[in-house]
């Protein structure tokens, strides 16, 4: 065997291992309620807006049109955005 056979027999080995694991990946039926999602895990927090925040995600697209979600995105990024407490109140790091 040459060079160029050699390399060619590499080449189609390798692309069909990689159709084989694609179709065992897209085949493999997952059990959603195994997993925990980061929302389940922190959806007991003490902070109300994290849980409506993990509900409005939830909905997706229809998000986009929930008047709650809506008012929830708009608190977020408000706090978010908020400035910064004045630099006097902070304890000084030395």
């Amino acid at each position: 065997m040459d060079g160029k056979m050699l390399a060619r027999l590499g080449a189609v080995v390798f692309v069909v291992v990689a159709v084989v694991a694609t179709a065992l990946e897209l085949t493999r039926k997952e059990d959603r309620s195994a997993i925990p999602s980061v929302g389940q895990s922190e959806a007991g927090s003490a902070d109300p807006l994290r849980g409506e925040l993990i509900r409005c995600q939830e909905l997706g697209e229809a998000g986009t049109r929930d008047p709650a979600c809506l008012r929830i995105w708009a608190e977020n990024r408000r706090r978010f955005l908020a400035p910064a407490p004045p630099a006097i109140d902070r304890p000084e790091a030395r």
